[in-house]
């Protein structure tokens, strides 16, 4: 499992999703975006209702066998800051039938 943070002022969504799909075709991906969130600069960037244009922090998440997601961690390192992709190990279940 691959855990990628961003924000939306970064602009490199979709060319991250892109290289993510088409090029290293990963099994599966999922971009969430957050309600609120701080980084190193520690300042607190959020959202309400009246303000839909704030800068939300997002987080992409992806999985793969151990040395696919290996190999597409190694890609996408010039998509993102340096110290925003943390990976670790998962069972994927079957489901059972």
């Amino acid at each position: 499992m691959v855990r990628v943070y961003l924000s939306e002022s970064d602009h490199g969504l979709k060319p991250l999703l892109k290289c993510l799909h088409d090029e290293l075709k990963v099994r599966g991906a999922t971009v969430t975006r957050g309600v609120a969130g701080f980084g190193a600069s520690g300042v607190v960037h959020g959202t309400s209702l009246v303000d839909l244009s704030a800068d939300l922090p997002l987080v992409l998440e992806f999985f793969d066998r151990p040395e696919r997601a290996r190999a597409a961690i190694e890609r996408i390192k010039d998509f993102v800051q340096p110290g925003h992709i943390v990976s670790w190990s998962v069972n994927v279940e079957s489901s059972g039938n």
